[in-house]
């Protein structure tokens, strides 16, 4: 993982605040953590359903 420091964080702050104003960003944090979220609640789902295919060979042997 590079390592980020305190002068890129914070050009990527004022970047942030240039591109969307300083009104918006809370806005698009909430929504990216949502993003997140429903993305990691997705792979959850996939791994916890047991796959179709090896229910079907195990009952047929």
């Amino acid at each position: 993982m590079p390592n980020i420091g305190y002068g890129e964080i914070l050009l990527i702050a004022i970047v942030a605040i240039l591109l969307f104003g300083a009104n918006k960003i809370p806005d698009a944090a909430r929504a990216l953590g949502r993003s997140v979220n429903a993305f990691k609640s997705g792979l959850r789902e996939g791994t916890d359903a047991p796959e179709k295919g090896s229910e079907d060979t195990a009952s047929k042997k």
